[in-house]
């Protein structure tokens, strides 16, 4: 078997503000939570880099634990600002030098701290990903105007299926399985006739 192609090193997924408290407002259902795991998993399975905001944590609490798990080991910023990069720090991290050059987000809220973190992402001149089936808010008539507001600025908007198995180019990429696994837990083992390669 061919060796897996190395995951593009410019690429970062960020998780922003995954925050139990706020999801139990945002995702009650726990369809975002479902959607998020799965690019967390897909992200971690394909060997992409992935980091967690979270805001004011002494406040609102930790990263849901379902969602940090598929990725233990990656760095938790806590923030204040609503744009990742309008903290010092997580600004100094995102773009260092050998930093990421494409920001793929997911997480809440839409039209809050996704969407303000994604235009200072451009302003930086990162090229950014929406995960659009991984973000949510309380009020889906604003994510939809800000996600269309991020569009026209030159934000990509695709689903995270579609962006994971871009990634994984073909059948014969080592995670390929693994992927159309965690596409079928995601769908609840209601898979298409793709899957079954």
């Amino acid at each position: 078997m061919a060796a897996a192609p190395s995951p593009p090193s410019d690429l970062l997924l960020l998780a922003v503000d995954l925050q139990a408290d706020l999801l139990a407002a945002v995702d009650p259902a726990g369809a975002l939570t479902r959607d998020c795991r799965f690019a967390l998993a897909a992200a971690t399975g394909l060997g992409l880099p992935v980091a967690f905001t979270e805001q004011v944590p002494a406040k609102l609490g930790a990263t849901a634990p379902a969602l940090r798990a598929p990725a233990p080991a990656a760095p938790v910023w806590p923030k204040d600002t609503f744009s990742a990069l309008g903290d010092p720090a997580l600004r100094g991290a995102l773009l260092a030098p050998g930093g990421p050059r494409h920001l793929l987000l997911a997480g809440i809220e839409t039209p809050i701290c996704v969407y303000q973190t994604a235009i200072d992402a451009l302003r930086a001149e990162l090229e950014v990903t929406v995960l659009i089936d991984c973000v949510g808010a309380r009020r889906p008539a604003d994510a939809a105007a800000a996600l269309a507001a991020l569009a026209r600025l030159g934000c990509h908007l695709l689903p995270a299926e579609t962006v994971f198995y871009a990634l994984a180019q073909d059948a014969r990429h080592p995670f390929f399985r693994g992927l159309t696994t965690l596409v079928k837990e995601r769908a609840g083992n209601h898979g298409s006739l793709a899957l079954n390669l």
